[in-house]
């Protein structure tokens, strides 16, 4: 928009400055016409007397004579004359034109010809004519140089008056930037209200708009949160209880039916009780938790949720955790934040990857972390597919489908970056999960 403005801004005052130097080559022209012609009748006047005076001393008319240059008919000067008898015979001539007499008529005025504009007077009853002419390229001359007079000066102020509209069109319409970076910022996790009072008066209605939209999302919002993690929370008690006696039921009951039962029992309220787990994790990332103010060492974090799922994983030997010497994980990041992220790449790696087979975690010397396991290849669709929420992969083992959505969401709050690839760089299976803070 600025752009366009700009260019239709600087377009109508080149178009406005062409159309008055026009005019004023125009208005130039008929003044130039009437300062020349004045100059033509009074040069006329002036020559009259001096001529007839000089025409009575001459005993020789038979030949057209050449006058001497005189102050009035100076070599320098555009003012050509001639003086011719009433049969049109030249008599005399100034001394810079030829004694070819001027195609003009002998007649008292104005006369246009090819090459020249002419006055005639007429003097001793008619029988004397002077004709005073002046070149027409000299007026054209005059009346092209008045135009590049005005119009040179366009080529300076163009330049100088697209910058300065330029300065003057991006000022005024800074609050429009302002307003669009401002909506532009507003998301899930930053419902704050917009400045209104430091807009244009023109705008505040649209910021005021804005504002209640943004208010009835955050309450949308705020409800839809509310609701997961109070359920999340209301949910984990119940099942962990239910969980824990039909635990003693299996333990109470015979080998058969029964008990195969329980066990399906047991392993439904497992898969429900991981997803309140993911539930109260979701509703926590969309609580924007990830960022924060102060600076936080997350390595001793790294290393408590892999000792963690040392603890609680089938193989704790399948994790092997190694750091480069010199690396650094000093954030501006939530440590509980980055310990949920970490925990759902690491139960990811270690579900979807064969049993016993390793699970590495390295961190770079820029701080990048890398997460690695075996498998096989997912394609670019699978890669794109596994960050929404409640999409599976091709794979039977358990999971609900939230934790990479999850995880995607928490490292956005930190400002980091995540990449999945597949296979491992440098080989042909297998999947790495890179985040950069």
């Amino acid at each position: 928009m600025t752009r366009r403005l700009i260019f239709a801004l600087t377009g109508v005052v080149t178009a406005f400055w062409l159309l008055a130097t026009g005019l004023g080559v125009l208005v130039m022209q008929d003044e130039f016409n009437e300062i020349f012609d004045s100059a033509l009748k009074e040069t006329a006047g002036r020559l009259t007397p001096l001529v007839v005076d000089h025409l009575y001393r001459l005993d020789d008319l038979g030949t057209p004579r050449q006058l001497d240059p005189v102050p009035l008919a100076s070599a320098d000067d555009y003012i050509f004359f001639q003086v011719r008898d009433a049969s049109g015979k030249v008599l005399l001539h100034s001394h810079d034109i030829t004694a070819k007499a001027f195609d003009a008529p002998l007649q008292r005025g104005f006369h246009d010809t090819r090459e020249y504009r002419v006055y005639t007077a007429a003097a001793v009853s008619g029988t004397i004519f002077i004709q005073v002419a002046d070149p027409r390229w000299h007026r054209r001359e005059a009346t092209v140089e008045g135009g590049m007079a005005l119009l040179l000066p366009l080529l300076i102020l163009l330049p100088a008056s697209i910058f300065a509209i330029r300065f003057i069109v991006r000022r005024m319409v800074s609050p429009v930037d302002t307003l669009r970076q401002a909506i532009a910022s507003k998301d899930s996790g930053n419902m704050a209200p917009i400045a209104e009072t430091m807009l244009p008066r023109e705008l505040q209605p649209i910021a005021h708009s804005v504002n209640r939209l943004l208010g009835r999302l955050r309450s949308a919002l705020e409800a839809e949160r509310e609701f997961t993690s109070n359920s999340a929370h209301e949910l984990r008690t119940p099942i962990a209880g239910a969980l824990a006696q039909t635990q003693r039921l299996i333990e109470d009951l015979p080998e058969g039916e029964p008990m195969q039962r329980a066990r399906k029992v047991e392993a439904s309220l497992g898969k429900l009780s991981r997803l309140t787990e993911k539930l109260l994790q979701l509703s926590r990332a969309e609580a924007g938790i990830g960022s924060t103010e102060t600076t936080t060492d997350l390595l001793p974090a790294l290393r408590a949720v892999i000792e963690d799922a040392r603890r609680i994983s089938t193989g704790p030997s399948r994790l092997a955790l190694s750091i480069v010497a010199g690396a650094t994980l000093e954030r501006a990041v939530d440590a509980d934040a980055f310990a949920i992220a970490i925990r759902n790449l690491v139960e990811n790696a270690l579900v979807h990857s064969p049993p016993g087979s390793p699970v590495n975690i390295r961190v770079a010397s820029d701080g990048t972390i890398h997460i690695t396991n075996q498998g096989p290849v997912a394609s670019r669709e699978e890669l794109a597919a596994i960050t929404r929420r409640f999409a599976r992969g091709r794979t039977n083992a358990p999971g609900s489908g939230l934790g990479l959505p999850i995880v995607v969401k928490l490292v956005q709050q930190m400002n980091g970056t995540i990449e999945f690839l597949s296979p491992i760089p440098g080989k042909t299976e297998g999947f790495e999960v890179r985040v950069s803070l």
